[in-house]
C-alpha cells in the first residue's frame, strides 16, 4: 500500500472516529446510529462510504440524503467503486490508488457537513461565536485539501485566525509530501495533524 495513501488517511479528522467506535460500518439501522444527531449520522455515513465503498454503504447514504431532501446523484459514486475493485489486484499501480482516493474524498465533500448550515443560521441571527464554532466543526469533517482550503478562506473575513489555519494547513500538506514512509515519520505526521486539529477547534474570541 502506498505510504501516501496511509498519510492521506491520517488526515481524516477527529469527530467521526468517536462515533465509528459505536456504529458498524455497514449498518445504519443500529440503535447507536439512530440515537445520533442528524449531523453525526451524515458524518458517519460519509466516512463509512469512504472507508468501505460497498453497495450497502452507498445505499445508506442515498436514503439519508433523500430523507433530508439533498439533491445529489449518489450513483455517480459507482464508477469510483468500480475503479477501486479494478485496482484491488494491481498493487503496483500506487499512483492510481492515490488519485482515486483523492477523487473519492472530493466526491464525498460535495455533501456539506450539516455544521455549515448551523453556522449560517447562527450568523443570520447575529451569533458570531456559534457561527465560527460550528463552521470550524464543519471544516473538521471535510476530507479533501480543496474543500478544507475553500472553507477556511470563506471564514477568514469574519475570523482572521482562519488565515493562519490555512497557512499552517499548507505547511502540514508540505510536511506530508516531504515525509518518509517509516513508522517514526508517520507518527510525527500524526502528532502534527493532531496539533493542527486542536488549533482548528480552539476558537479565538473576535471583537
Amino acid at each position: 500500500m502506498n505510504w501516501t495513501l496511509i498519510v492521506t488517511l491520517l488526515f481524516i479528522l477527529l469527530f467521526v472516529r468517536i462515533f465509528w467506535a459505536h456504529v458498524k460500518a455497514n449498518n445504519a439501522n443500529t440503535q447507536a446510529f439512530k440515537n445520533l444527531a442528524e449531523k453525526d449520522k451524515l458524518a458517519v455515513l460519509k466516512e463509512c462510504l469512504l472507508n468501505n465503498p460497498t453497495d450497502s454503504n452507498l445505499q445508506n447514504l442515498e436514503e439519508f440524503l433523500k430523507q433530508s431532501r439533498t439533491d445529489l446523484d449518489t450513483q455517480s459514486y459507482r464508477p469510483l467503486m468500480e475503479r477501486q475493485l479494478a485496482l484491488a489486484d494491481k498493487k503496483e499501480n500506487l499512483d492510481q490508488w492515490d488519485r482515486l482516493y483523492i477523487e473519492q474524498c472530493e466526491w464525498v465533500d460535495q455533501i456539506q457537513p450539516l455544521e455549515f448550515a448551523e453556522a449560517e443560521a447562527a450568523k443570520a441571527e447575529g451569533n458570531t461565536e456559534i457561527y465560527i464554532t460550528r463552521w470550524l466543526e464543519g471544516v473538521s469533517r471535510l476530507y479533501s485539501d480543496k474543500a478544507i482550503e475553500k472553507a477556511l478562506k470563506q471564514l477568514e473575513p469574519d475570523y482572521p485566525k482562519a488565515g493562519r489555519l490555512l497557512l499552517s494547513y499548507t505547511k502540514l500538506v508540505e510536511a506530508c509530501t516531504e515525509s518518509g514512509a517509516d513508522d517514526k515519520s508517520l507518527e510525527e505526521l500524526r502528532k502534527k495533524r493532531d496539533a493542527w486539529v486542536e488549533d482548528l477547534l480552539t476558537v479565538e474570541k473576535t471583537e
